[in-house]
């Protein structure tokens, strides 16, 4: 591999006519709470803006690095766009096709056009983004972006029950969908949705649209603008909107990439997670552009697909879950993995086993972390040398971390109890009463039960709440059972998560039935699966004449959980 090539982040903002009159700096931190004051918003739609949460529920930010601290005037995606010459790759297909920077910003350009101009898109406006991991979704995105609007970007796999749910949350007018993955949202029947395809040969496409082939200036937006909703799975069922500012999106470059990943120019970046997730959007886009680099977009990107991705492009900079780097140890010997110098897990818990065994096939120490959608990306991780198997690392720079008791006291070393964290991004939730649970005393607590050791370093212990991780995924139990409740044979359903040595967990639901109806598995696996996402559908159906619950008639959870451990 060729010396690193680097590009520095920009330390001014675009140079186009500001929008709105600005204020002093915005990261200027109070001293009771370290909330920073708010710039001068350059959103027309003041939606997202007018649903943050109060400022008493805010998280105490933190913004103690130098690089932290971002001009008051800041459009994430011209930052990101700017830097590395024309000529140089940003985006790879496994066909071969290969996007550079200059292409890239000369299509972002021209979709920045037609948004303003066909569509009709206003700073502030949310436009839903959906559809399989391509180099045109991760330019729409970057267009959004760039013509101050706000992106929310879902998975290709979300059913339209899902979808009519998120939209109505984040009150969506626009969608840039995938020609191939547009059927289920046009089926969810969204009032007032206008839906524009990309990837088409319909007049009307995005992509066949005339268009100014001219640079289109970046909206000059607020550095605490919001520019993106990433939708999570909440323990009650329904969605969250977590929000995050331009400067959010730097900050997890700045902070765990720059300071834990380290990656450079010459960087091929891969993986699993799509888009839709944080872990894939900083993983695949932001990552590697804050660099300078290029990353391998995958539409498919299962064990069985990542290695013969990585032997054939020379992928240097993988981002998968445990579950997949478990699945891929018995397929490492078909294929040439020595480009690889760093592995990413997230998502879920990486064993000590799984680590131990892919250092002892590859040579390679699996940067282990823990991240959150509410916090946007990994604050919790260590690599080379500093990995501790069996850990997920310390906080990483401009992070602060701590173990605390459910009054918010601090455990002593060695006890378990919630992570609670605090950086210079936070939780900041659309519209949602759960912000009190998240933040607390201007903490995030993550839902996660932590022991930090004697050396600093945190140890997993297992989640807080009944969520429930599957091979990555986040899968709130009370969805699914929604979902079972749909079908007009189910009485009563309860959904809890069983220990499973490959995916961490699997999803097991207990159903009760109407009199007299068929006990089919598989037909109500089937049903499921035409209404939520396939991830978050039950692996095992049981079939009970009874829920079991107390005498006031509350589900007892642990006992289906000791009853699904026995299946």
């Amino acid at each position: 591999m060729s010396s690193p090539t680097r590009y520095a982040p920009r330390t001014s903002p675009p140079s186009t006519p500001t929008r709105r009159p600005t204020r002093p700096c915005g990261h200027a931190v109070h001293k009771a709470r370290g909330r920073p004051a708010m710039n001068v918003s350059a959103h027309v739609d003041t939606f997202a803006r007018d649903h943050l949460p109060p400022p008493d529920q805010w998280p105490e930010l933190r913004f103690g690095l130098p690089e932290l601290r971002y001009p008051d005037r800041l459009n994430c995606a011209a930052e990101l766009l700017t830097g590395p010459p024309d000529d140089r790759p940003v985006f790879r297909t496994p066909t071969g096709a290969t996007w550079t920077y200059g292409t890239l910003r000369a299509r972002v350009d021209r979709l920045a056009h037609l948004l303003t101009g066909d569509l009709g898109v206003v700073p502030g406006n949310r436009v839903l983004l959906r559809g399989p991991t391509t180099p045109w979704l991760a330019a729409c995105w970057l267009a959004v972006l760039k013509a101050g609007a706000v992106a929310v970007t879902v998975l290709a796999q979300q059913r339209p029950h899902e979808l009519a749910t998120m939209c109505e949350i984040a009150r969506i007018e626009h969608a840039l969908c995938d020609i191939r993955a547009v059927d289920d949202l046009a089926k969810a029947e969204i009032p007032g949705l206008r839906i524009t395809t990309y990837g088409g040969d319909a007049p009307d496409d995005l992509l066949n649209r005339e268009a100014p082939g001219t640079p289109y200036p970046a909206v000059e937006t607020a550095a605490d603008d919001v520019a993106l909703i990433a939708f999570t799975s909440g323990t009650t069922g329904r969605p969250k909107g977590c929000m995050h500012f331009h400067r959010d999106v730097l900050a997890i470059a700045d902070t765990f990439s720059k300071h834990v990943l380290k990656p450079h120019g010459d960087d091929v970046f891969a993986g699993s997670p799509p888009l839709g997730f944080t872990f894939g959007l900083g993983g695949l886009v932001i990552f590697p552009m804050r660099v300078g680099a290029s990353s391998l977009l995958l539409e498919q990107a299962g064990p069985r697909q990542l290695l013969p991705a990585v032997a054939e492009h020379r992928v240097s900079v993988l981002f998968t879950a445990p579950t997949a780097y478990r699945a891929m140890l018995d397929e490492l010997d078909a294929y040439d993995v020595s480009s690889l110098r760093r592995c990413v897990s997230a998502g879920e818990n990486l064993p000590a086993a799984t680590w131990r065994a892919w250092r002892e096939r590859t040579g390679l120490r699996i940067v282990n972390g823990i991240g959150a959608t509410e916090l946007l990306h990994i604050f919790i991780s260590a690599a080379d040398e500093d990995i501790r198997p069996g850990t997920t690392g310390v906080p990483v720079p401009g992070w602060h971390a701590r173990v605390v008791d459910e009054t918010g006291h601090e455990q002593p070393d060695g006890e378990p109890g919630l992570l609670a964290v605090r950086g210079p991004v936070g939780c900041r939730y659309l519209a949602d009463p759960r912000q009190r649970e998240y933040v607390r005393d201007g903490w995030n607590i993550t839902g996660d039960t932590y022991i930090r050791q004697s050396d600093g370093y945190f140890r997993y212990v297992a989640r807080a709440d009944d969520m429930i991780i599957s091979a990555g995924y986040n899968i709130a139990g009370p969805e699914v059972e929604d979902a079972l409740l749909r079908h007009p044979d189910v009485v009563e359903a309860a959904v809890v998560g069983r220990a499973d040595e490959a995916r961490g967990q699997v999803v097991v639901a207990f159903a009760v039935l109407k009199e007299g109806a068929e006990r089919d598995a598989e037909a109500l696996r089937t049903f499921v699966k035409g209404e939520l996402a396939p991830y978050k559908c039950p692996r095992e159906i049981v079939f009970l004449d009874a829920l079991p619950r107390t005498a006031t008639g509350k589900l007892q959870r642990f006992r289906l959980r000791t009853d699904g451990d026995q299946q």
